[in-house]
């Protein structure tokens, strides 16, 4: 398994939105029973089947790296949380539906993690609006998840779910809305985890297979492994 090429995924989001929680769930493929405020950052990895049913399939390493949604001052910033934004190759940009300061604050999260050598400045807005040329050049894959669907009354939730697509619609990426607690809204088939494994075939993609646009030559493959193992770290 340790032949097994990988990419890197940041999992960021505001403190309290349920990041470990899906985390869990997406490598696990469990519900996470006593979740905790996770400090610095915790990585677990995910086995992914790139284009799973052709003849391209291949077996890849998803590491997801669930960073600690603390804010913080900017110098504070610098100097822990920017330390794992090297080598990124796409990003998981989690809100808690019921929540919507934590789905304005997404726009914070991408543009640090995406601008890491320039101090963050706070959401981006112009007139009012958040300022979506920020993200025009971005080539880093984007996936936006919000949670706690399950916590929103019905009477309030075409309202709430017609918000976020705007949001997604703004990170040019597609969305996923869920409850962590019960893993059949990630259940095989279903359109959520259709947008999940495309989601991480482009970030193989852009990592492997993509440079500038182009395919990149020379590409070999190597041994396909099976399996289902997953590993965790911890980083503080």
């Amino acid at each position: 398994m340790d032949s097994l090429d990988r990419v890197k995924v940041l999992v960021l989001g505001d403190s309290g939105v349920g990041k470990s929680s899906l985390v869990h769930l997406l490598c696990q493929n469990q519900v996470l029973g006593n979740p905790s405020c996770t400090v610095g950052c915790s990585v677990d990895v995910r086995i992914h089947d790139y284009r799973e049913g052709t003849p391209e399939e291949k077996t890849y390493y998803t590491e997801l790296w669930d960073i600690g949604g603390s804010v913080g001052s900017a110098s504070s910033i610098k100097s822990t949380r920017a330390v794992f934004y090297n080598g990124i190759n796409g990003i998981i940009l989690v809100h808690d539906l019921t929540n919507k300061k934590s789905s304005q604050n997404l726009y914070r999260w991408s543009l640090e993690a995406l601008n890491r050598d320039s101090l963050p400045t706070g959401v981006l807005v112009t007139n009012g609006d958040y300022d979506r040329e920020q993200f025009v050049d971005n080539q880093i894959p984007l996936l936006v998840i919000g949670t706690k669907l399950d916590q929103i009354p019905e009477n309030k939730r075409i309202e709430v779910l017609a918000r976020t697509a705007f949001l997604a619609e703004d990170f040019n990426a597609e969305e996923i809305n869920l409850d962590c607690t019960n893993p059949r809204y990630l259940a095989a088939g279903s359109s959520n985890a259709v947008k999940l494994s495309r989601f991480f075939d482009k970030v193989i993609e852009k990592r492997y297979f993509i440079r500038d646009g182009n395919q990149i030559p020379g590409f070999s493959e190597r041994k396909r492994f099976g399996g289902s193992t997953f590993k965790s770290y911890h980083y503080d």
